[in-house]
């Protein structure tokens, strides 16, 4: 909602640049896609490693 708010300030305040806005920002998500499943992939495999370098002090915790 507050983005959609600011975006009708821009439109109020420079109605092309809030239409360049609207059309690129699909391009731009778009670009920087790849970008993000590559964060995802790499969290996880930091979650992984932290998985497996913790697990042998969470089997001690739990035997005793």
């Amino acid at each position: 909602m507050f983005t959609f708010l600011l975006w009708c300030l821009l439109f109020l305040i420079s109605w092309p640049l809030a239409l360049a806005a609207l059309v690129l920002y699909p391009l731009v998500w778009l670009i920087l896609l790849p970008f993000k499943l590559i964060g995802i992939a790499v969290h996880g495999v930091l979650q992984l490693v932290w998985a497996i370098v913790s697990l042998p002090a969470r089997l001690i915790r739990a035997v005793a």
